[in-house]
């Protein structure tokens, strides 16, 4: 299932095996990963709650 993360990326759900919230020197970000490796990232959050609210929305487009 691909979901639109924001204007140029697509993000194959189905191969993601984890998510992470995680605090980088420029805000928050939400990061995808297959395996290992990296995917994708978010845009920048000023906190976690609005991560998590995004993360929420974009999962919601899967069901």
């Amino acid at each position: 299932m691909f979901v639109k993360l924001n204007d140029r990326v697509y993000l194959n759900l189905s191969r993601i095996t984890r998510t992470k919230i995680d605090h980088v020197e420029d805000g928050i970000r939400v990061r995808f990963y297959e395996g290992q490796d990296q995917v994708a990232k978010s845009q920048r959050f000023e906190d976690v709650k609005k991560a998590e609210k995004w993360l929420t929305k974009l999962l919601k487009q899967v069901k």
